[in-house]
Formats: C-alpha cells, sequence, structure tokens
C-alpha cells in the first residue's frame, strides 16, 4: 500500500500523524478500489486538537478579532470552496459514491452557505432592556461558547459540516470536526481551504478515525463548550446524555421517515418526479428521503405507475458518468442494511414490485437497485423504521384526516412533502403535519437563510438560518448603576 496516499489529522493549522501511528482505509464505494489512508485518531488526539482549538480561541489573533473581520475570512473561505470546486466535487463522490453531477451542483450553492454567515457575522448584537430605575442601564450581548466538536456523517460530508462549521465560526467559537471513517478526505481539505483563507492556526482543527474511538473521545472531552452532531438518532440519545450530564449544549440532527402525501388534485405527473427525487436522489442516503408515500385512492394506482417505471428506467453506474443517476450505496454494511430491510419488509406481507436486489453496477461496487414496496401499511417496520437507501413504501388514502394521522403516526419529525392544487389544503397540511420542514410540490429545497429543526426523534436545534446563532452563542445580561448616590438598602432587590 505505499503508493496509496496518506491523509493525517489536520490539528493546529497544520498536518498531524495519529499518535497510535494506525490508518484506515478508505475505498471508492463504487469500484472498491483504495482512495486513501487516514489516519486512526484516538483520545491523545482529540486532547491535542481541542487544546489547539482552546489556545487559538484565547488567542488575540481570533478573540480580539472584530466581527467584521470574521466575515471576511469567512468569505474567503467560500470563495476558496468555489474556486476548488471540481477537485472537492470528485474527492466526494470517489469516497461516498454521491453522483460527481449532483456534487457539482452542491458545490455550486455551498459557497453560499460561508458568505450568508460573512454577512450576519457583524449582525450578532444584543439589545437594551427597559428597567424601572433609568439611573441603571441594563443590556444583553452574545458571546462565543468555547470550542464546538462536530461530528458529521458520511452522506453529506461537505454540506453538513459546512452546517456547523460556517455559524460556529461566525459567533467567533473555535472548532474540532470528527468526519465520518468512510469520508474524511474533503473535510481535510476543506481545513487546509480555512488556513488559507487566513484563519489562525487552530480555529479549524480535523481529527479523523472511528466513532468508537476518536468520535467518543470528542463527546466525552471536558474541553468542549457544545456539540453539535449529525447521524443515527441512537447515537444522538447517547450524545445527549454525555452533554446533560455536563450541562453543556447540543445541536442534533437525526434520523428520518418521511411522508410524501400526493393528494387527489395534485400533477400527478409532477408529484411522481418528486416522489422520485425524494427517495432514490442520493440513493436515499439522505436523512429527509421521502420514503413513506402516501397516494389518494384515486390517483394512487397513475402515481405508482409512473414512479415504478422511472424506477425501472434509473440509470446505474459509474457517478462519475454525467448520464448516471443512481450511484452506489456508501459502503459494505449499508448495503447489507438496506438488503436487510427490503428481505424484513417481505416477510411482514411487503409485496416488491420493481427493485429489491443488490448489484455491482458493472464496476464490482456496492450498488442497490431502486425498489418500491406495496402492500405495506404503518405497523410494519420497514414503514417504521429509518433505511437509509432507494427504497420506497408506496400506501392510499381516502381522506386528509387519514393521511395526516398516518403521516404523524412516527416517532420521526424531520421533513414532510405535499402535493396539491389547493393552497387552503397546502396551508392546513403544513399546520398539521408534525415535520420541522413541509415541501408543497416540491421536494429536497434547501438554503443556507431556512432553519431546520427535527421534531422528536429526528433531533433538537436548528441550523441553517439566523436561528443557528442562537445554537452557537451564549446570552449574557450585563447592569450597569450609572448614578454616584449612596446604594440604598442592602437587604432589597433593586432593579
Amino acid at each position: 500500500m505505499s503508493d496509496v496516499q496518506q491523509l493525517d489529522h489536520h490539528i493546529g493549522g497544520t498536518t498531524s500523524a495519529p499518535a497510535g501511528g494506525d490508518y484506515l482505509e478508505s475505498t471508492n464505494p463504487a469500484t472498491l478500489a483504495v482512495n486513501y489512508q487516514v489516519a486512526r485518531g484516538t483520545a491523545p488526539d482529540v486532547d491535542a486538537a481541542v487544546r489547539s482549538a482552546r489556545d487559538a480561541f484565547e488567542d488575540p489573533r481570533w478573540r480580539d478579532l472584530s466581527q467584521t473581520r470574521r466575515g471576511h475570512l469567512l468569505r474567503r473561505l467560500g470563495d476558496l470552496v468555489a474556486e476548488n470546486a471540481e477537485e472537492l466535487a470528485r474527492m466526494e463522490t470517489a469516497d461516498n459514491g454521491k453522483l460527481l453531477r449532483e456534487m457539482r451542483g452542491q458545490l455550486t450553492t455551498l459557497p453560499e452557505y460561508f458568505h450568508y454567515y460573512a454577512g450576519l457575522a457583524d449582525k450578532i448584537q444584543g439589545d437594551v432592556i427597559p428597567t424601572s430605575d433609568r439611573r441603571v442601564l441594563n443590556y444583553t450581548q452574545r458571546e462565543p461558547l468555547g470550542v464546538v466538536g462536530a461530528i458529521t456523517p458520511w452522506n453529506s460530508p461537505l454540506t453538513l459540516t459546512t452546517s456547523k462549521l460556517a455559524p460556529a465560526l461566525c459567533a467567533g467559537n473555535t472548532v474540532v470536526v470528527k468526519p465520518s471513517e468512510h469520508t474524511s478526505a474533503t473535510i481535510l481539505r476543506l481545513a487546509q481551504l480555512a488556513v488559507e483563507a487566513g484563519f489562525p492556526p487552530g480555529t479549524v482543527n480535523v481529527v479523523t478515525g472511528y466513532g468508537a474511538e476518536a468520535g467518543q473521545a470528542l463527546v466525552d472531552h471536558p474541553g468542549l463548550a457544545k456539540i453539535s452532531f449529525t447521524g443515527s438518532t441512537a447515537t444522538g440519545a447517547r450524545i445527549a446524555a454525555a452533554t446533560a450530564s455536563r450541562f453543556i449544549g447540543s445541536t442534533l440532527e437525526l434520523g428520518g421517515k418521511s411522508p410524501n402525501i400526493v393528494f387527489a388534485d395534485a400533477d400527478v405527473a409532477n408529484a411522481a418526479m418528486g416522489v422520485v427525487a425524494g427517495i432514490f436522489a442520493a440513493a436515499g442516503q439522505t436523512c429527509i428521503a421521502g420514503s413513506r408515500v402516501f397516494a389518494h385512492r384515486s390517483v394512487y394506482d397513475e402515481l405508482l405507475e409512473r414512479v415504478t417505471d422511472r424506477a425501472r428506467t434509473i440509470r446505474i453506474g459509474d457517478p462519475l458518468d454525467d448520464a448516471t443517476e443512481l450511484g452506489p450505496l456508501a459502503f459494505a454494511d449499508q448495503r447489507v442494511k438496506v438488503d436487510g430491510y427490503v428481505q424484513l419488509g417481505v416477510s411482514e406481507g411487503a409485496r416488491v414490485l420493481t427493485g429489491g436486489r443488490q448489484t455491482d453496477g458493472g464496476l464490482g461496487g456496492y450498488f442497490y437497485e431502486p425498489t418500491v414496496l406495496v402492500d405495506v401499511d404503518n405497523s410494519m417496520r420497514v414503514v417504521r423504521e429509518e433505511i437509509f437507501g432507494p427504497v420506497a413504501a408506496v400506501m392510499p388514502f381516502d381522506t386528509e384526516d387519514e393521511v395526516v394521522a398516518l403521516a404523524n403516526d412516527t416517532e420521526y419529525g424531520l421533513a414532510a412533502g405535499v402535493w396539491t392544487s389547493d393552497l387552503s389544503r397546502a396551508h392546513r397540511m403544513a399546520n398539521r403535519l408534525d415535520a420541522g420542514t413541509v415541501w408543497v410540490n416540491t421536494y429536497r429545497a434547501m438554503s443556507p437563510m431556512s432553519p431546520r429543526q427535527g421534531f422528536g426523534s429526528s433531533g433538537v436545534g436548528v441550523e441553517h438560518g439566523q436561528e443557528t446563532i442562537r445554537e452557537y452563542t451564549r446570552l449574557k445580561s450585563v447592569w450597569i448603576n450609572t448614578s454616584t448616590e449612596p446604594l440604598a438598602d442592602p437587604f432589597t432587590m433593586r432593579s
């Protein structure tokens, strides 16, 4: 393996070899070729990164930097991401198998996240609070928390890391990122671009490795002021317990089992394309996947036919080929999991209308056919549990009240789709659905300006938008007595 590139941690603005001397292999899920070897981080590496981040947080080069100057650095980082978009897109495609054409699209919009928070950096401000004593000035200010730990997944490494990194830096924090062991390359490259943009050493650190080793060490580190995590609900619950025991904050974007609802008055052709986009784009490996499809009985057959016909013609293959529409699953265990759920669904009584089989995509990789399940209901595990693959469960409904009850009958509440030409119904459904994001006549739309929050087991806290700044700052109330008169009775409270 001497000809395979080794990637080290990024700590203190430079590369850092793993304390234990061990490396992990990262393979291309489309071809199974080894991409690179990445440092296997352990507790000493995490400790070094957190200490570096703490030193940077207290360094006048960062601590005393004006909010406007922080914004300039974020804007420069966004510009560098744009300048290196093709390189980053290809690196991520090789890491997780996402279509290159989709990654190019993401890299077109990703700089906007840095630019948005660049503009927001000097808009972080407090308020003057009226008091009953005009001689007392009371005002609030928002302050950075300190060192933020960011643990990010393999399905959209750059986008989901940026969702944490940009607002954390905007607010004046420093960051230690632990990316997925499957997809470390683009995050290490992003850290290098942060140095090139002018961020002081230690402001952005990356420790790679397994979740049970590097990730757990980061969660347990006493030097953190906050953890921001995107991943499974089970892991999120453990992180929530760990942070609560230390009285530090956590932002958790977790799983989903999102409903995509098609009413009788919808444009069925458009709705079918929305269903396909919701579950088969990114091979279904997205937390917002519209995996539960509800169609009004009057359009159920038409919608099912359109979705199934399109699923059968989806082009599976090399994600670097612009003609490819479905790339591989990100790694072997993920394909095993997806196939296991399909087989479980069949054992529960579901019928596979199309797909349901593993394939190598002609390249030897971890591909899985786009799959449509019917004869399913909300009681089945295949409908209730997150699969994270290209598997849609399609069910009919008769009334609006019925479908609201079905859609809300889940522990999750991340997203929902509604397809209708009735404006009144659109607003009613938006109000009644228990989901942090509701799309009407579209799906998978996103913006750095629009906040995202999960309900129920889909998470805690907000990502994107101005509200995110509250996640990465603490509020301080300052009281100043402007009077020179002697204090009154010391045994009464003043206001």
